[in-house]
C-alpha cells in the first residue's frame, strides 16, 4: 500500500508539472503573438503617416524650387535676358534631362498615344510653357520678384473658380464650408488688388537699406505695377487651367514622366516660334555665357519644369490640383527673404498687408476644400481596417490558445484520473 500511494503521489506531481509547463508555454505563445501584432500595428501606423506626409514634403520642395526661380530669373531678366528666349531654353533643358527617365521608367506604364491625348498635350504645352511663363516673366519685368510671387497667391482661388465653372466643384451656399470657399476667393482677389494699388512706407527687412539709385532702377510705379499685375494674373489663369487639364490628362495617360517630356518638347517648339517672332532682328538675345542667364535656363529647366511637372502630376493623382496650388504663400515668404538678401529689393507696407489678406483668403479656400475631403474614407478605412484585423486575429489566436490550454488541461486531468484508477 505504501508503494502504491507513493506511485500515485509521484504520478499526480508529474501530471501537475506537465500541466503547468503547458500553461506557461501557452501564455508565452500568447505574449509572442501580441508582441508581433503590436509591432505590425506600429509599422502600419508609421507607413501610414509617412504616406500622408509625402505629398506635403513634395509641395514644400516645389515651393522652394519656385522661390529660387523667381530670384534667379529676375536677376537674369535684369541683366538683359529675353523672357521669350528664357522660356525656350528652359524647356529644352527640361526635355533633355527628363526624356531618358521617361523612356526607361515609363516603358511598362506608358499607354498608346491617341489623337485626343495628343491634343490635350498640345493644349497643355500652350497653357503653361508659352502663355503662363511668358506673361509671368513679363509681369516680373515690370514689378519685382517678391511682387510676382505674391500675386501668384491668387492661383488656388482661380483654380477653385474654374473648377466650379467646369462643375468639378459643388457649392451649397447654406453650408459654412461653401461660404468659406466663396469668402476666401473674394478675399484673395481683394488682397491682390491691395498689393497692386497700395504702397505705403518702405520697410527695412534684415537690415537692408535701398539706396536712391536702386529705388530709381528697381522701384515700380503705379502704372508698371498695374501692368505687371494684369500680366501675372493672365499667367495665373493659364497656370490654373494647366493644372486642371493635367489632372484630367493623367486619367487617360497615367505616365507622369512621359507626359512631362511631351509637354517640354512641344513647349520648346511653340516657345521658339513665339521667340523668333517677338525677337526678330535681334539675334544677340540667343547668346548665353557663364552668367545668370545660363544659370536661370538650367535651374528653371531642371527644377521648375522637368521635376515640377512630374511631381505635380504624381501629387494630383492622389490629392487633386487644388492641393498642389495651396502652398503658394510659402513661395512668397521664401522669395521675400531671398530678394531682400540677394537682390536688395525694397518691401512696402501696403504690399505686406495685401499679401496677408491673400494668405488669409487662401486658407479659407483651403479650409473649405479640405472639409470636402475631411472624411477621406479610403485613407481612414485603410488605417482602421488593418488594426481591426490585427485585433480580431489576436482575439482569435487567444481563443484558440485558450481552447488548447483547456484541452491540454483536460487531457492531463484525464491522465491523472486513469493513474488514480490504476
Amino acid at each position: 500500500m505504501y508503494v502504491e500511494d507513493t506511485i500515485d503521489s509521484e504520478s499526480t506531481t508529474s501530471a501537475s508539472n506537465i500541466n503547468m509547463a503547458l500553461v506557461k508555454c501557452a501564455v508565452s505563445f500568447l505574449w509572442l503573438k501580441k508582441g508581433n501584432s503590436i509591432g505590425l500595428e506600429m509599422e502600419n501606423q508609421t507607413k501610414y503617416w509617412f504616406d500622408r506626409l509625402k505629398p506635403f514634403m513634395a509641395v514644400v520642395f516645389l515651393q522652394f524650387g519656385f522661390a529660387g526661380l523667381d530670384v534667379i530669373s529676375k536677376a537674369a531678366l535684369n541683366n538683359g535676358m529675353s523672357n521669350y528666349v528664357l522660356v525656350v531654353y528652359r524647356h529644352a533643358v527640361a526635355f533633355v534631362v527628363m526624356t531618358p527617365f521617361a523612356v526607361i521608367l515609363d516603358k511598362k506604364v506608358r499607354p498608346k498615344m491617341t489623337f485626343s491625348i495628343f491634343i490635350k498635350i498640345v493644349i497643355l504645352s500652350v497653357l503653361e510653357p508659352v502663355i503662363d511663363q511668358n506673361f509671368y516673366f513679363l509681369g516680373m519685368k515690370y514689378t519685382t520678384a517678391t511682387f510676382a510671387a505674391a500675386m501668384t497667391n491668387i492661383l488656388p482661388a482661380i483654380t477653385f473658380v474654374m473648377a466650379c465653372i467646369l462643375r468639378l466643384e459643388k457649392l451649397k451656399m447654406k453650408s459654412i464650408r461653401s461660404q468659406a470657399k466663396v469668402f476666401g476667393t473674394l478675399a484673395t482677389v481683394a488682397g491682390a488688388m491691395a498689393m497692386t494699388l497700395l504702397k505705403g512706407p518702405a520697410l527695412e527687412l534684415f537690415g537692408t537699406h535701398g539706396s536712391d539709385i536702386h529705388k530709381q532702377h528697381n522701384g515700380t510705379n503705379l502704372q508698371h505695377a498695374i501692368k505687371g499685375s494684369i500680366m501675372i494674373t493672365i499667367g495665373c489663369f493659364s497656370w490654373a487651367a494647366f493644372m486642371i487639364l493635367q489632372a484630367i490628362t493623367l486619367e487617360t495617360y497615367p505616365a507622369e514622366l512621359s507626359l512631362t517630356a511631351w509637354i517640354c518638347l512641344l513647349g520648346t517648339a511653340e516657345g521658339a516660334i513665339v521667340a523668333v517672332i517677338m525677337e526678330r532682328g535681334n539675334p544677340s538675345v540667343w547668346s548665353l555665357n557663364w552668367d545668370t542667364k545660363l544659370l536661370a535656363a538650367v535651374y528653371s529647366g531642371v527644377i521648375c519644369s522637368g521635376m515640377a511637372y512630374y511631381i505635380q502630376g504624381v501629387i494630383m493623382k492622389v490629392r487633386g490640383p487644388v492641393f498642389v496650388t495651396a502652398f503658394s504663400p510659402l513661395c512668397m515668404v521664401i522669395v521675400a527673404v531671398m530678394s531682400s538678401l540677394i537682390l536688395a529689393e525694397q518691401m512696402y507696407l501696403g504690399r505686406v498687408i495685401g499679401a496677408i489678406v491673400i494668405i488669409l483668403g487662401l486658407y479659407f479656400v483651403v479650409w473649405g476644400k479640405s472639409k470636402d475631403y475631411g472624411s477621406s474614407s479610403p485613407i481612414t478605412e485603410e488605417h482602421i481596417l488593418p488594426s481591426k484585423l490585427i485585433a480580431d486575429e489576436g482575439n482569435a489566436t487567444k481563443e484558440n490558445s485558450n481552447q488548447k490550454v483547456i484541452g491540454i488541461t483536460n487531457l492531463a486531468a484525464g491522465t491523472m484520473t486513469r493513474d488514480e484508477e490504476v
